[in-house]
């Protein structure tokens, strides 16, 4: 347990996983599924217009622990780790505090090396074991990964995987490890001698949807977890036929799963209280990306920009905010600025130092200094082409004897300059879209061609966006790297027959 003198200092970050705002009661959903949350955000602010960099979860933890654009970290399915950047643990490590990171997420390990400068990790992956996604393996995985002649390799690896994963989270409450990850965090705050960082992700509410079966008789009584669809690729590339009430009954397993997320955090957040952990601890949860069920006939988080996937829940209980809500547009790579603000660290060592104009603790948030893309107005979205997904869409496909068409949504990159009244969509290789988000905030009607004002600013922001990162997109490196494929890497794919 901390002393008092380190007691302000403290973070708890928790990261609620493919959690989208528009489902959890603390934000006015007609159903009761967060009623911790509505607690807590008696202590908070709930932010209204808070932004994901990204809609899947490495390139927005990246970003988390960077304060970097995913352009910018290089972190994405073609370049699936992060390096070259010095973490926000590093940098809070190095000042003193102990850390800890908590995740059943695979993307969360040591392979990608977003888990580094956390002193105590550990990941509660069902396939594989964190410490199985380092060390030779992962080296040998980014030798075939950044390698077009080993590419097809690694598409054989992701396939293997691809079916493991939907063969063990298939069960009932397969894919749901956040009690332990709760345990592990009490574990870890009562043993903590200084300030600490303690960061945990929640995988309940991605898919496979198996809540345990209290929730589920609240929220989807009658049905059937493992009849429903639960393979999103499977309806998003035509394959299988999702009916009105299929739909009702996968949003019932959804909204269920986050219910068991509010009641363990609830749980975590009652100890604090009762331990003299809770009055100065500042105390960040968000969304690292939502999901979407049939908006736009998509199932899931992959292939669009969409506001259901990057508009996310993002509140914050710290000592210097008020408990209101706030309609200002928030950045979620701002709370990397925000944390090293909260604990007076400089972030010397950082990669990226400390702006304190990007501190929403500061009360000159997103006042710039200095000239920024979209005036500090613009939240900026990243998204780049999803391999692992592709691969899973392409083999659902070809099973149905379906053919997808290269110029689509599903294998294009895309861009975006947001603002709360209206957002601009750079895609690679379909139209670009703009939306009126006050007018139209499903984002139904596609205004791009208009020439309105809003769409004039929005696409110089993202040009002068774009620009400020390094132009247009790059392509995934095609060199001959075998030649410095180290000896353990080599040794390793060859045990796997994959290399003589």
């Amino acid at each position: 347990m901390t002393n008092d003198d380190a007691t302000a200092q403290n973070v708890v970050f928790v990261v609620m996983d493919t959690v989208r705002k528009d489902h959890l009661s603390v934000y006015g959903y007609d159903k009761p599924t967060t009623p911790g949350l509505e607690r807590f955000a008696e202590d908070a602010t709930v932010f209204e217009q808070a932004v994901a960099p990204a809609p899947w979860t490495l390139p927005v933890h990246a970003s988390l622990f960077t304060g970097m654009y995913p352009s910018e970290h290089g972190a994405s399915q073609e370049n699936p780790y992060l390096e070259g950047a010095t973490t926000l643990a590093e940098t809070l490590s190095a000042a003193g505090y102990d850390t800890s990171c908590y995740s059943s997420n695979a993307w969360i390990t040591p392979y990608t090396h977003l888990t580094d400068g956390f002193d105590d990790q550990d990941n509660f992956f069902e396939v594989m074991p964190g410490d199985f996604l380092s060390g030779p393996m992962a080296k040998a995985w980014k030798m075939m990964n950044d390698n077009e002649k080993l590419r097809t390799v690694a598409d054989k690896l992701v396939s293997l995987g691809n079916v493991a994963h939907e063969y063990l989270a298939s069960g009932e409450g397969a894919d749901s490890k956040t009690p332990q990850v709760i345990d592990q965090t009490i574990e870890f705050i009562d043993n903590s001698d200084g300030p600490y960082f303690s960061f945990i992700n929640l995988m309940d509410a991605h898919l496979p949807y198996h809540p345990p079966k209290e929730y589920r008789q609240q929220f989807a009584p009658n049905v059937d977890s493992t009849k429903v669809c639960q393979n999103s690729k499977e309806f998003n590339c035509g394959a299988r036929d999702i009916s009105d009430k299929e739909w009702d009954a996968i949003r019932g397993l959804y909204d269920a799963e986050i219910r068991h997320i509010d009641d363990q955090l609830q749980r975590l957040f009652s100890w604090m209280q009762e331990n003299d952990e809770w009055d100065d601890t500042m105390v960040v949860i968000c969304a690292d990306h939502g999901e979407l069920h049939d908006e736009h006939n998509l199932y899931g988080h992959e292939f669009c920009i969409y506001d259901p996937l990057i508009n996310v829940p993002l509140m914050v209980k710290h000592p210097e905010l008020d408990a209101d809500v706030s309609d200002q547009q928030v950045e979620l790579i701002d709370l990397y600025h925000t944390v090293l603000d909260h604990a007076g660290v400089s972030g010397s060592r950082s990669t990226r130092p400390l702006d304190e104009a990007r501190s929403i603790l500061n009360a000159d948030y997103r006042s710039f200094a200095e000239d920024v893309p979209g005036d500090g107005e613009c939240a900026f979205v990243e998204y780049y082409r999803p391999v692992v997904e592709l691969k899973q869409l392409e083999e659902k496909a070809k099973r149905a004897n379906i053919t997808l068409d290269k110029d689509s949504r599903f294998y294009s990159r895309m861009r975006s300059a947001r603002r709360p009244d209206a957002k601009y969509i750079r895609n690679e290789r379909i139209a670009d879209e703009f939306y009126h988000l006050d007018e139209d905030p499903d984002e139904l009607h596609n205004a791009r061609g208009e020439e309105s004002e809003e769409e004039v600013e929005l696409e110089a922001a993202l040009s002068d966006f774009e620009e400020s990162v390094g132009g247009e997109w790059k392509e995934v490196s095609d060199d001959d790297v075998l030649g410095d494929m180290n000896d353990d890497a080599k040794d390793r794919l060859q045990d796997l027959g994959y290399i003589d």
